[in-house]
């Protein structure tokens, strides 16, 4: 499902649009820059999974995969610093507005992760709140974080909870390369922000991978709509193309058919597999919108320590509250299939 369109006030029709007077919002959003971005990655959007990074170098077999869309929620500075996320680099200059936009990097410009970390941290805040967290439900995660680019030269990314901030690796295909992978660093953001410290334990902290993966696929979804040429369960089709022979390429997936618990291995984004296969079975029968508000409202009940029991029986309640007797039993089945309850 895509993002709504936002709507004209009529009043804008009739007059203010003639003189060049704008509501608030309208003036905002023809303020809002643009930028040119993966959606969420080459891969996902060409259906082409022969893609290589070849050391960043920019082609034609990428062309298909650039989409210009609007920066929301920036603070007017010029620079990549907004409501929810800003961005720092060390390698190539900071991203700034030109005449009114952000220059069409591609990338082999530094610059273009610089865009596509804020613009997928933005957008990831935006399908929460669209949820109704902020309004109808409690605030999730509305505060700044820092988003580090190109710091850390091993094929990983990772949240630091006592700093608050993501960094993103540039080992083989840079991580700020595709959504899903800035998506799912921010979902560890999310969990912090419910619960300080989220993920002390073996359980808990494949619970926080797991469900990085899942707001990965739900947010990318949500925004550019549910793939067609690739599945939807893989998460960071262009990413793990540097680490993967097989097609498609995957750096994990939503509908694995682990158990609990004899496929504990001890890691915790292998045992996150248990969880978010759970997670994307209660997505898809419930839908997109009711699943994630009671996955992540059910978050504000867990600790920093959960068990995979206990968090699945919160889950359970956050259904109830959300959607009744129907919902539950949707999510009790899917926890207790896989061992989990």
């Amino acid at each position: 499902m895509n993002a709504p369109r936002r709507r004209i006030p009529v009043a804008c029709l009739a007059l203010a649009c003639a003189t060049g007077l704008l509501t608030p919002s309208a003036a905002q959003a023809a303020a809002d820059p643009t930028a040119t971005v993966f959606s969420p990655n080459p891969v996902q959007s060409t259906g082409d999974e022969s893609l290589t990074d070849d050391k960043d170098r920019d082609g034609a077999a990428f062309a298909g995969a650039y989409r210009t869309v609007a920066l929301t929620d920036l603070d007017g500075s010029g620079t990549l610093t907004g409501r929810y996320v800003t961005v720092k680099s060390e390698t190539g200059k900071a991203a700034r507005v030109v005449n009114g936009a952000f220059p069409a990097w591609h990338r082999d410009s530094d610059q273009f992760e610089q865009v596509m970390g804020y613009y997928w941290v933005t957008t990831a805040q935006q399908y929460i709140q669209s949820l109704g967290f902020g309004s109808r439900l409690r605030p999730v995660n509305q505060r700044r974080i820092e988003l580090r680019i190109n710091q850390y030269g091993g094929d990983n990314s990772f949240f630091r909870d006592d700093k608050a901030n993501i960094t993103l690796g540039k080992g083989g295909v840079d991580d700020g390369e595709d959504g899903e992978v800035i998506v799912h660093e921010y979902g560890h953001s999310v969990q912090d922000g419910q619960v300080t410290g989220f993920g002390t334990t073996l359980e808990s902290g494949s619970i926080g991978e797991a469900f990085g993966d899942y707001l990965s696929v739900a947010v990318t979804s949500w925004k550019a709509g549910t793939p067609t040429k690739t599945p939807e369960a893989c998460v960071a089709d262009w990413d793990s193309v540097s680490y993967t022979s097989g097609v498609p390429h995957c750096l994990r997936r939503l509908d694995g058919t682990k158990h609990y618990p004899e496929d504990v291995v001890g890691e915790v984004h292998a045992d996150g597999e248990i969880w978010s296969s759970a997670l994307y079975e209660i997505h898809t029968k419930l839908g997109d919108r009711s699943a994630s508000t009671i996955i992540i409202d059910a978050q504000f009940d867990f600790t920093k320590d959960i068990t995979f029991h206990a968090a699945a029986e919160a889950t359970v309640a956050a259904a109830q509250r959300h959607g009744g007797a129907t919902a539950a039993g949707v999510v009790r089945a899917a926890f207790t299939s896989r061992g989990l309850l």
